[in-house]
């Protein structure tokens, strides 16, 4: 289990807030894959060790390589802040599940030792849910982002531009947009 006390560390330097108990972080799921954008928790606090522990596994890693492989796999839909990573990896570290290997550079490269792979195989039906996430996410990434859809979301986008900077828009109008919207939206959803 992940029981650990983090000694008084305080929120990385972008996003990744700690909070009581067993700790949660904050990972960044965006729209479209942009970045800035809104966001909401993907993983909590344990599931996010679990999930950089197997990475490591894999082989060893910098945090860059982390952030980047997470971002791979979720085809840009998902890419999580570095000020989540590295307070992390340095917990992980604290917890003996990784280490520290020397490599050139400034770049810590970690690596996973005897207990981290122990505990990857305890919680092994996790990982692979934990994983199947990431992938679902890609997964709908790859749908959602194929041309035709591409192409009516640019469409909408232009034409609520054009519509809505005419100036003095009513409010009946934007009522009327937002119906319309709406109606497409349920269609959508009613969709097999």
């Amino acid at each position: 289990m992940f029981h650990h006390h983090m000694r008084g560390r305080q929120c990385g330097p972008r996003g990744g807030r700690f909070s009581r108990g067993p700790f949660s972080f904050q990972w960044e799921v965006h729209g479209h894959g942009e970045r800035g954008g809104r966001s909401r928790r993907m993983f909590d606090g344990s599931e996010l060790r679990l999930v950089l522990l197997k990475l490591i596994e894999e082989q060893p890693r910098h945090g860059y390589d982390l952030i980047r492989d997470i971002e791979e796999r979720t085809g840009g839909a998902y890419a999580p802040s570095p000020g989540v990573i590295y307070p992390t990896l340095t917990m992980l570290d604290d917890m003996g599940l990784i280490e520290e290997q020397k490599s050139e550079g400034a770049k810590k490269l970690y690596a996973i030792t005897v207990a981290g792979k122990a505990l990857l195989t305890e919680r092994e039906e996790e990982v692979e849910a934990l994983f199947a996430r990431l992938e679902d996410l890609g997964s709908m990434r790859e749908r959602t982002s194929g041309g035709p859809i591409r192409r009516a979301m640019g469409n909408l986008k232009a034409v609520l531009q054009q519509k809505l900077g005419e100036g003095d828009v009513d409010g009946d109008t934007l009522h009327q947009v937002a119906a319309l919207i709406d109606e497409a939206a349920q269609k959508i959803e009613r969709l097999k």
